[in-house]
């Protein structure tokens, strides 16, 4: 016998029965298209609710045949529904239908257009892979997906130098045009007690035909910094009224290409680091964290010292040595450069940073450059119980929060540690993704 969780009534099934029931438990899970994968950090935080990932594409275009990567995703999550291809080459009509998108698109090289007769009329290579977005959410149709999660680095926001926030309003503008309505939130890990400083964008979009846009448009004046997802899954508040920003961004893709922010004098960005837009119309304020919470430390993920491959340790002299060792790189300096296209030569200055990262602090960003023994300015040195060494993949990959060593193996076998250090800079930090696919969970699972 089962007791129905609605009715109470007693249920009368077989094994056939239980079956169907775990079926229908599976078809009413939020259906999700991961792009841009990497090793699979959205899948990580979305499937520990009832998200599910129905396809997956992941394509290094630097190293085409070293996919190591779409490897390491294969492995944990297996091959079935991943798609391991260049997505300029993906036909729509290959991509099953979905709830929602979500992505963590490259952020060189940012994209503008140029003419709608170019789909992918950008500049930039990797700026490209916005078009693939936007061309997967026209050409569904009706059928596109009704959410969208998707991350980026935080200078999105007022990028390119010369015209400050045009990107992003390029991106706002093309989702409006499509039936969205989005919130963005740049959010940095660390303020919310997580193990690293890492600051992101991130940015919902929902379609008009849901209830969450309809709430936000009914709920303009507090949804950045009360009902929103964003703002439910990390307290906020206003810095001041001063910095409360209304505007509408006006114009085709190719005049806002051409156009926006252009002749401003001050040149700073209309986009403030958290907001809402409807109908091209965008509300922008500048927030701050609110979290009284644990906060992780460096020293809460590092390993032991004995557990420690020899490889990852410096020594001393190397590590202090001012003249081309670590204490070198992280010194100040002055550089003389010169524009490889005008000419132009110019002096480059970078003022001095610890030797070490201070243990009892959240750690700096990861970037893709970490792997390696050569000394670098941006690599992570600590100094532990009186040995210098670098940060290991494990210890990597727990300032993401992955589970240990996920990034050990891959279809082909085990993955080289500075392969591995060049995964997690390109990851995003998990428990971010969680508080949101908790929150969002909630809020949608009526709908779908």
């Amino acid at each position: 016998m089962k007791i129905c969780p609605d009715c109470k009534d007693v249920i009368m099934y077989c094994k056939c029965m239980e079956k169907y029931f775990e079926k229908m438990k599976s078809n009413n899970k939020i259906k999700v298209v991961e792009l841009f994968a990497g090793v699979g950090g959205f899948r990580l935080g979305l499937e520990k609710y009832n998200f599910e990932i129905v396809w997956s594409n992941q394509w290094e275009p630097i190293t085409k045949t070293q996919q190591h990567a779409s490897d390491v995703y294969v492995y944990k999550f297996g091959e079935n529904n991943h798609c391991n291809e260049d997505i300029n080459t993906v036909k729509t009509k290959d991509i099953p239908d979905h709830d929602m998108l979500v992505g963590g698109f490259p952020c060189q090289d940012y994209s503008v257009a140029n003419t709608l007769k170019l789909a992918g009329g950008l500049k930039g290579k990797k700026g490209v892979l916005w078009w693939n977005i936007e061309k997967i959410l026209r050409e569904k149709k009706s059928k596109k997906p009704k959410y969208l999660l998707l991350e980026n680095v935080d200078r999105l926001l007022k990028s390119p130098a010369s015209q400050r926030g045009r990107d992003f309003a390029i991106m706002l503008a093309s989702l409006s045009d499509l039936g969205y309505g989005v919130e963005w939130r740049i959010i940095n890990a660390a303020d919310y007690g997580m193990p690293q400083r890492r600051r992101r964008v991130f940015f919902l979009a929902y379609h008009k035909s849901t209830n969450l846009y309809k709430e936000m448009k009914k709920n303009e004046k507090t949804w950045i910094n009360d009902s929103g997802i964003l703002a439910k899954s990390f307290p906020c508040e206003s810095e001041s009224q001063i910095m409360y920003h209304k505007s509408e961004i006006n114009g085709t893709l190719e005049k806002l290409t051409k156009n926006f922010n252009k002749n401003i004098k001050n040149n700073k960005s209309p986009f403030n680091n958290s907001g809402i837009m409807i109908n091209r119309k965008f509300i922008s304020t500048k927030v701050s964290s609110i979290y009284t919470g644990k906060r992780t430390k460096l020293k809460d993920i590092i390993i032991s010292n004995k557990d420690v491959h020899e490889d990852f340790f410096v020594d001393k002299v190397v590590a202090e040595n001012k003249e081309k060792g670590w204490a070198f790189h992280k010194g100040a300096k002055k550089k003389i450069r010169k524009d490889k296209k005008t000419g132009f030569t110019y002096t480059f200055s970078e003022g001095s940073m610890s030797l070490t990262d201070d243990l009892n602090k959240p750690s700096r960003t990861i970037i893709t450059g970490e792997g390696g023994k050569s000394p670098s300015r941006t690599k992570h040195l600590i100094l532990n119980k009186g040995k210098y060494r670098r940060l290991t993949p494990l210890e990597l990959e727990r300032l993401n929060m992955f589970p240990d060593n996920f990034t050990q193996k891959g279809i082909n076998g085990d993955i080289l540690a500075s392969k591995r250090a060049f995964l997690m800079g390109n990851a995003l930090v998990v428990g971010v993704v969680e508080k949101i696919g908790n929150e969002l969970e909630k809020r949608i699972k009526n709908e779908i």
